[in-house]
């Protein structure tokens, strides 16, 4: 069985992440999101459980895919211990690009054996990225194209209290 995981802290997760997740699971067997409980590098608007609920909201309509968490490990660690032979890593742009490939040749270097997989995003998505789409539902803006309704509907709750 070809298995992959699709990393991420998905805070919260968008139409552009969602769409990679459908892709990805139409070249693999089995797909499992893997939500990142804590990345040092980001300070998270939704919890653990929220974004765990959010990104199921997107997939429930897929069977091959589900959606775990994974705590402070190497992600090459969590994808050979679920049995995944690729991680699915998503582009939105050039930046992206550079980014990722230094993350693969780390992920390579730590096993060899795992294969990073990209995929770009649709075109209508690539502008979007989590941290501008929290700062334009924080002062009121539009995101419903953006993000699923059960998105918009908890970053209207988080910004409204």
């Amino acid at each position: 069985m070809t298995k992959a995981i699709y990393p991420g802290s998905f805070d919260p997760m968008t139409m552009g992440h969602a769409g990679i997740a459908e892709r990805a699971a139409r070249l693999f067997e089995e797909l499992i999101i893997c939500v990142y409980d804590s990345p040092l590098s980001k300070s998270l608007l939704f919890s653990t459980e929220d974004r765990v609920a959010l990104a199921e909201s997107y997939t429930q309509h897929i069977p091959n895919v589900r959606v775990t968490t994974y705590a402070r490990d190497l992600t090459v660690n969590l994808a050979r211990q679920l049995g995944a032979t690729a991680m699915i890593r998503g582009l939105r742009n050039g930046g992206d690009l550079v980014s990722e490939m230094e993350l693969a040749q780390m992920n390579r270097q730590l096993d060899p054996e795992i294969e990073s997989v990209f995929i770009m995003t649709a075109a209508e998505h690539q502008f979007v990225s989590s941290s501008l789409l929290k700062e334009a539902a924080s002062l009121g803006g539009d995101i419903s194209g953006l993000v699923s309704p059960a998105v918009a509907e908890a970053l209207r709750q988080k910004y409204n209290q």
